[in-house]
């Protein structure tokens, strides 16, 4: 039944008694593209833009990954501007920014394009005004009567970057502070760190994927099937944003990348 699923969109038009034809749509685990999106975007202090973007992988299990290059680019050039190769399954959101100048003007416009088994998505970013967003604060789960009643965790890794060879691991320290906002019952939620393959050659195995900061920190191990360059990506949550499933918000949680270079030889110093 399955493979079935993996192809084929099914759709079920069942008759019950006095309520007419209910209409079931079966999930899909393998066997579907990828949209990009763009989030909408935010103003750094020095006056240079923030464009937010993410993706929809349309699988429930099937992760998928596209290089950079002509079926994962930006246009205008360069096609690379740090979008992902790795995409996780189903919604991910604000994964990753494009900074433009200040000067880039709202009639200007970037696109990303991604191909999956021959099929194109694009999505093109202006800043147009209805694009802005606010990913520093939000009442989400703080005092509605002051905008800045909660803001995303502030986020440090160690190390940033890490060489090992492929019999070895990378151990990677996570730190975090935070306005203890939201809460419930009267005490903080508390933060979270989620980890994933962001771009690499091969399969990444974590200890944990996610796990709660205890103290503000956390530790995780990664191993790798193959040698080459790997971005992993953190996600600290302070039970508001994302990975609490709150997708209508732009906030709060802090994404952090660690670069880990793996060889072909046996294991050196993971930290």
């Amino acid at each position: 039944m399955r493979s079935l699923i993996a192809t084929t969109t099914l759709i079920l038009l069942l008759t019950t008694g006095g309520t007419g034809a209910q209409v079931y749509q079966l999930r899909h685990w393998s066997g579907q593209g990828l949209a990009p999106v763009y989030e909408g975007f935010d103003v750094n202090p020095d006056g240079t833009y923030n464009m937010w973007f993410g993706y929809m992988n349309r699988n429930f299990e099937e992760e998928l990954d596209v290089p950079v290059g002509g079926e994962n680019r930006f246009d205008p050039g360069p096609a690379d501007r740090g979008q992902p190769t790795h995409f996780d399954t189903r919604r991910h959101k604000d994964v990753f920014r494009v900074v433009v100048p200040k000067d880039f003007g709202d009639a200007n416009k970037i696109v990303w394009t991604v191909t999956v088994r021959g099929k194109s998505e694009s999505i093109a970013a202006t800043l147009n005004r209805v694009w802005q967003i606010d990913r520093n604060r939000t009442t989400r789960g703080g005092n509605s009567q002051s905008i800045d009643s909660n803001h995303p965790p502030e986020v440090a890794v160690q190390p940033s970057t890490v060489s090992i060879g492929q019999s070895g691991a990378a151990k990677i320290s996570v730190s975090a502070t935070d306005d203890g906002l939201p809460k419930r019952r009267g005490e903080s939620i508390g933060m979270t760190v989620e980890w994933e393959k962001f771009r690499g050659p091969g399969a990444v195995t974590f200890s944990q994927i996610k796990q709660p900061l205890k103290d503000g920190k956390a530790e995780v191990t990664a191993s790798f099937s193959e040698p080459g360059s790997y971005i992993l990506m953190a996600v600290v949550d302070d039970g508001s944003g994302e990975s609490a499933g709150n997708f209508g918000y732009h906030c709060c949680w802090t994404n952090v990348q660690v670069t880990v270079n793996v060889t072909g030889g046996g294991a050196t110093g993971g930290r």
